[in-house]
This record gives structure tokens, C-alpha cells and sequence, in this order.
């Protein structure tokens, strides 16, 4: 790959992430990236153990450690009932892996520091029109201009214009839920682990953030109404207490504090048939947006930045090494979309079935914890980096 001429659209985790991997094989990297900084402004992420892989090939592993909360539990419980439904003890069953809780700021400044200096060309107010997938790749900007490289990586989220090129249109679906977000101070001592409060329709996921300072707020609601698919919208903290009125304790103390929470609507994307022609590629949420409801965005946009990597520096071309990415993670990718799809509705059941099912659950941690803890191994203990 030394000398290869790449231009990587997208300054998010997984375009940083694969300037970086891409970088290191000796690929001529740069990144074109559409706002006037490198920046995230959302709120927190949760990295397992698949995604900590990378960040530790990446050279970046105790960086990471230093910004990130590392995560000891997994708690579910009733909406407003007082105890737990059940407790997965991260620390006792799976104490030889890494789940932990960062700021998507904090790890898009780690990333975008670390591709600084090792010397990969970060371009800003880049913004791609279209996507010419020939031989070599063309972007038509926004501004006029042509660029064109040897390979074209497509991190451009989930409106992505590489993505179209290569797929057409995207047609995603209404999933018929909404989500809030926000951060708010941890003046109530949630301890290092996530929580998960489950309700009829609804629930609330909280976690710490930076040395447990912040708590990250996550609450889901189902809902008839249409709203607009976009990371950028805002709504009045009264909607989101008034959807959670009857939650009690934390939840209730957690949204008390809310003052400008982000909302979204939750759609379903279709996994790209097509991840690269010619010598454009895709990476993270343009090949696989994916729900919230396995905490896997940012992971498997790691995993595809390692494997995208790997693969163009053992193929003996371009066109070779695209086609040995797709076939290794299109499959994967298909089966944590659908294990997040599926998903939700385990947090949102209402009676009669809520209380068998929380009583299952309940019986399950006491009775095989280890076993409720190591249920998803075949997602968290794949490690991309020793070739998996």
C-alpha cells in the first residue's frame, strides 16, 4: 500500500479510525471532512470489547483508558419498582474484557490527535456533492472542485453520497420509536455501570461519563408520529419528562436535571448490497446504520476501519483488497443489525407479559450468570485484529 493514494469523506470515528489503520500501512492518506473543525458535540458511546480491540492495535489503548469509564455492570430494572431485575457482573464473568463508557467528544479528539501526527492531510469545509465510483474514483464538491485518488473511503454517515453511488437511494423505514439524549452532572453517585430501566413502551439507559462526572441519559419511547431522522435536533425537556412521568428514582432524579435534551427518530437501514465498485469503498453507518439497542455504531466502524485496512495491505491490488473486506464483514455486519433490531422490544413489554418475562430474567442471573453474561461472545469477543 505505500504510496497508495487514499482520500477518506468523513471525520467521524470510523473515518478517523481508518485514516489512522490506513496510514500506518503506508497509504497517502487524507481526510475530507464538511464542518470548519474536527468535533463532536453529541453525548456518550459505549465501546465493548470488539471495539477496545482496535483502539489498542491502533496504539491507542491506554489513551483510551485514560478518557473512558470502564464498565463493571450491566443493570436492568422495573420502571418503578425499587431493586433489580437483573444484574450482569461484567467485572466477575468477563473480568479479561474491556467494556467501557467514553464521550463521543473525547474519543473523536483522541482519533483525531492521533491521525495529526502521524501525518495524514485533514482537510476542513470539504463537502462532497456526488461520488464518481470509476477507475480512479471522482468527487464532484460542493464548491466546484474535482478530487480524485487512487481509492475513495466512504465515512460519511448515514446520508452518505458514497453510499448512494453505489446503492442508489436509500429508502429506510420509521421503526416507530423516538430517542432522546443528553448528559447531565452525576449528582446522584451512579456508580461505573449502565442501567437500563424498562417500562411499557418506553425505557431509559444511563451510564458515567468522564471519571464519572457526567451520567449519559438514553430514553426510548414508542410513538405513532413520524420524526425527522437527524442527530441535530432539539426538543423541550418537558416532552421528555412528560413521556417518563411514571418512572421513579434514578430515571426521575436523572431527568429532573435535563435542560436541552437532542432528539431523534429511529429508522431502519437496510445493510448496503454493494460496499465498494471500482475503487470506492464503505465504511460504519454508510454500509450498516444501525439501531442503538446493541450500543455497536461506533464498534463495528472500528471494525471495518481495522479490516479495510488489513485487507488492501495483504491483497496484491485495490479492486482484490475491497472485495476481501466486503466478503468479511458484510455477514457480521448483518447479524448485529439484526440482534439490535430485535432488541428493543425486550426493554418495552407491558403487561400480561412484563412481569413473566422480568421474572424470567431475574431467575436467569441468579441461576446461570455467567451464562447471561457470555450470551453474546460471538459480538463482543471477536477481534478483528487477530484476523477474525
Amino acid at each position: 500500500m505505500f504510496g497508495t493514494r487514499i482520500i477518506v469523506v468523513g471525520a467521524g470515528i470510523g473515518g478517523l479510525a481508518a485514516a489512522l489503520a490506513l496510514k500506518a500501512r503506508g497509504a497517502d492518506v487524507t481526510v475530507l471532512e464538511q464542518a470548519d473543525a474536527i468535533a463532536e458535540v453529541g453525548a456518550g458511546i459505549q465501546v465493548s470489547p470488539n471495539g477496545a480491540a482496535v483502539l489498542g492495535a491502533l496504539g491507542l489503548g491506554p489513551a483510551f483508558e485514560a478518557i473512558s469509564v470502564r464498565g463493571r455492570a450491566v443493570v436492568l430494572s422495573d420502571y418503578r419498582r425499587p431493586g433489580e431485575v437483573l444484574r450482569l457482573d461484567l467485572m466477575r464473568h468477563a473480568g479479561d474484557q474491556r467494556y467501557a463508557f467514553v464521550h463521543r467528544a473525547d474519543l473523536i479528539d483522541l482519533l483525531a490527535g492521533a491521525v495529526r501526527r502521524a501525518g495524514v492531510n485533514v482537510r476542513l469545509l470539504q463537502k462532497v456533492d456526488r461520488v464518481d465510483p470509476g477507475s480512479p474514483p471522482v468527487l464532484h464538491m460542493c464548491n466546484g472542485a474535482h478530487l480524485t485518488a487512487d481509492l475513495v473511503v466512504g465515512a460519511d454517515g448515514l446520508h452518505s453520497r458514497a453510499r448512494a453511488a453505489l446503492n442508489g437511494a436509500a429508502k429506510p423505514f420509521f421503526t416507530g420509536q423516538i430517542a432522546w439524549r443528553a448528559t447531565v452532572p452525576n449528582t446522584v453517585g451512579l456508580p461505573d455501570e449502565a442501567r437500563v430501566f424498562m417500562g411499557p413502551g418506553r425505557h431509559l439507559v444511563c451510564y458515567p461519563l468522564r471519571g464519572g462526572s457526567l451520567v449519559n441519559l438514553v430514553a426510548v419511547q414508542e410513538r405513532a408520529d413520524w420524526t425527522a431522522e437527524s442527530w441535530s435536533q432539539s426538543d423541550d425537556p418537558a416532552n421528555l419528562r412528560a413521556a417518563f412521568a411514571d418512572f421513579t428514582g434514578l430515571p426521575a432524579a436523572l431527568l429532573a436535571q435535563v435542560r436541552a435534551p437532542g432528539l431523534w427518530g429511529l429508522f431502519r437501514h437496510p445493510v448496503a448490497e454493494t460496499w465498494h465498485r471500482g475503487r470506492v469503498t464503505l465504511v460504519g453507518d454508510a454500509a450498516h446504520p444501525t439501531l442503538p439497542f446493541m450500543a455497536q455504531g461506533a464498534n463495528m466502524a472500528l471494525e471495518d476501519a481495522w479490516v479495510l485496512a488489513d485487507e488492501l495491505g495483504k491483497a496484491p491490488g485495490i479492486e482484490l483488497g475491497l472485495a476481501a473486506y466486503q466478503d468479511r464483514r458484510q455477514a457480521r455486519a448483518r447479524r448485529v443489525i439484526a440482534a439490535a433490531n430485535g432488541n428493543a422490544w425486550k426493554y418495552h413489554l407491558r403487561a400480561p407479559l412484563r412481569g413473566p418475562a422480568h421474572l424470567a430474567l431475574s431467575l436467569g442471573g441468579r441461576l446461570a450468570p455467567a451464562r447471561m453474561v457470555r450470551q453474546f461472545d460471538w459480538l463482543y469477543r471477536h477481534d478483528v485484529t487477530r484476523g477474525a
